[in-house]
């Protein structure tokens, strides 16, 4: 029954897509093919200008376990090792590339790649519930690609701690070490992130896309080379037709009305 429904489920509604890991059986475990659904989605979505923004969620009692472990059981083979840890790979870096923000939406465990998942969204909302491990350990496996993205977003203490010892961490932990931005009651979740999204959806979408690749590229420059970058993008953006309406909307105490350009 399970494998006749659809791996991921997409919802588009008012310029947001809902974007929905749906093996609950399996805890949301990332197979190859989901991995692939993903993939496609989001370079489809990047491709989208009708969406301002992504909300990923999970369906049934946990975001996501990580690699479907089974599956990677059934095939030991380096190469097939490999190939799998560069696919997931190229979808989490698609996350930080298409121009849209993403936000995950953790409403239960995130554990391994699962959490990196989280770590490599732009922004995370998380219900009180949730709770976050890099337990390859636990395993014998340290968690090497989920620790790229969870160092990117922890103190480095903090980030070898999670990864050496596998042990959870709450929500409010998680938000205290800048894993995730906010923490909610369960019921207040779906609210909140579309509170969020919907803030996000508001703005410039030109100004939105130009800021989040902006930022992640000044991220891995030093200071100079950041400020010299960082001044060149803001001269391009002022350029654009939404900066010179919102800047007009600004000073004649009007909301702007966006073009998109």
């Amino acid at each position: 029954m399970e494998e006749q429904e659809p791996l991921l489920l997409r919802d588009d509604r008012g310029g947001i897509a809902q974007l929905t890991l749906n093996r609950p059986r399996q805890y949301n475990a990332l197979s190859q093919a989901l991995l692939e659904e993903l993939q496609q989605a989001l370079d489809a979505i990047g491709d989208d200008n009708s969406i301002r923004a992504v909300v990923l969620a999970g369906s049934g009692p946990a975001f996501c376990a990580g690699h479907d472990l089974k599956e990677m059981r059934a095939r030991p083979d380096r190469e097939y090792y490999q190939a799998l840890f560069q696919q997931c790979s190229r979808m989490m870096q698609t996350i930080s590339r298409i121009p849209q923000p993403v936000i995950a939406r953790v409403h239960g465990v995130a554990t391994a790649a699962g959490c990196q998942l989280v770590a490599q969204c732009d922004l995370a909302v998380a219900s009180t519930s949730a709770r976050f491990a890099t337990s390859g350990i636990n395993v014998g496996l340290f968690c090497s690609t989920p620790g790229v993205a969870v160092s990117r977003n922890l103190g480095r203490k903090q980030a070898l701690e999670m990864l050496l010892t596998g042990e959870f961490i709450d929500a409010q932990e998680a938000k205290a070490q800048g894993l995730v931005n906010r923490v909610v009651e369960p019921e207040n979740l779906d609210a909140e992130v579309l509170r969020l999204a919907q803030t996000i959806a508001a703005k410039s979408c030109v100004a939105v896309a130009t800021g989040k690749q902006m930022f992640y590229q000044q991220l891995e420059m030093g200071m100079e080379a950041a400020y010299l970058y960082a001044a060149e993008v803001m001269a391009g953006n002022m350029m654009a037709e939404d900066a010179a309406e919102g800047v007009d909307a600004f000073l004649e105490k009007r909301a702007p009305a966006w073009h998109g350009r």
